[in-house]
């Protein structure tokens, strides 16, 4: 089979295609034959300054090929996606049928890696921010796979007011579409009139004006990989909080709340209230231009690889 992999960290380049022997799919796992592969900022940060190279994790899509021991509930033939957490840049991808969920018939594989996981974290963030109705929410990183959908969310949920921070007014017009009220930019002096909740996927230095943009009482969810530094006193005289949501906290911890949330995610983009965004869909064999999409910040939307003949 054909797999991306790289030896040396650094940009897009370092990214090459290889022959390498099937994975076997061990106890409780699923073998996928990958049509659709999402690309995500937290792997393109780790191919550019990880300490080591190491397997390509992303969500996939496709269908199963063989099941591992002990396998109940997936057969051979079911159409799958979730999150492989070893080599996703594949032909044949290994899934655990713990991040395993079914694709429903009237959606694509490229439907899937766009909604699923980054639709869980849209969904997580929203929720850990104690959403009330009428709350003012901001969305930073507004324009990427997971900012498209919580600017829907927020919008569903009944916010007052969605302002979308980006990081270049060539982006506006997409986020409106979307349904942000407003659009500011990062480096605009000020981020508008302040809001109740801050849903952050940026982290580094933009958690000062994420901070500064709170309303009294107010809530920053931080979900970014990005790090950082949040100013105490900040949030002291605003008496304001802070919160950290990872969605892989609430897979282990809370499989039924995950698995309900997943099968809402569905039902929504069902119903047009989600909708995704797809910036381009790109060969697997040219994962480096995925990549260098997302290193420029240019994506409006999911950036997918495609496992196509």
């Amino acid at each position: 089979m054909r797999r991306v992999r790289y030896q040396v960290n650094g940009g897009p380049e370092v990214l090459f295609t290889e022959d390498a022997p099937a994975p076997e799919p061990g106890p409780g796992e699923l073998l996928v034959r990958t049509e659709a592969v999402g690309v995500t900022l937290p792997v393109v940060r780790k191919v550019r300054a990880g300490t080591e190279p190491v397997p390509l994790s992303g969500e996939v899509a496709g269908t199963v090929t063989a099941v591992g021991a002990g396998v109940t509930g997936f057969a051979v033939g079911d159409r799958v996606t979730g999150l492989c957490f070893s080599h996703a840049y594949a032909e044949l991808a290994v899934l655990h049928t713990g991040m395993a969920s079914r694709i429903p018939d009237r959606a694509t594989a490229v439907d899937a890696v766009a909604l699923v996981r980054s639709g869980l974290v849209a969904r997580g963030a929203y929720e850990a921010g104690r959403p009330g109705s009428g709350d003012a929410v901001l969305v930073t990183a507004a324009a990427s796979a997971v900012g498209t959908l919580a600017l829907q969310y927020a919008k569903a949920g009944g916010a007052s007011r969605v302002v979308a921070a980006v990081g270049s007014a060539d982006k506006a017009d997409f986020v409106r579409a979307l349904g942000a009220d407003e659009v500011v930019r990062y480096d605009d002096e000020s981020w508008g009139d302040p809001v109740d909740i801050v849903l952050d996927g940026v982290g580094g230095e933009l958690l000062g004006p994420a901070v500064r943009a709170l309303a009294p009482g107010g809530r920053l969810v931080a979900f970014s990989s990005g790090g950082g530094t949040i100013d105490a006193y900040e949030l002291l005289v605003r008496g304001a909080s802070a919160i950290g949501f990872q969605v892989a906290a609430i897979a282990r911890g809370k499989p039924e709340l995950y698995a309900r949330w997943r099968d809402e995610l569905w039902e929504l983009h069902r119903s047009g209230t989600l909708r995704t965004c797809v910036h381009a869909e790109i060969p697997l064999a040219e994962a480096a231009g995925a990549h260098a999409i997302i290193e420029s910040r240019r994506n409006l939307g999911k950036v997918v690889l495609v496992n196509r003949d």
